[in-house]
């Protein structure tokens, strides 16, 4: 019998939400459909700017701010294509 890795992924707990990117706006921002049926400005912060490289319709965890959080908002873990498969199989990242 073969076994099949079993692997973690990493979903939304408190107010993050799912998220994907919808164009590059320069700089280290972003415009990201959310999955609350809003668009917001998200930033990269420095600790993943040269870490992880973000392009159009990859899916993506955002963090909204406290102050402007309808917005903008940080992006803090981007999903590689086996993670965004899974989600979108289990119905936790909706696809429109």
């Amino acid at each position: 019998m073969v076994e099949q890795p079993v692997f973690r992924v990493r979903i939304p707990r408190g107010k993050e939400v799912l998220g994907i990117v919808e164009s590059m706006l320069g700089s280290n921002k972003l415009m990201v459909r959310c999955q609350d049926n809003r668009m917001r400005i998200c930033r990269i912060p420095g600790k993943l700017r040269k870490r992880i490289w973000i392009r159009k319709d990859d899916a993506v965890l955002v963090e909204p701010w406290s102050v402007q959080g309808e917005k903008s908002g940080d992006i803090i873990w981007k999903y590689n294509p086996t993670e965004a498969s899974w989600l979108k199989r289990k119905g936790i990242l909706l696809v429109e």
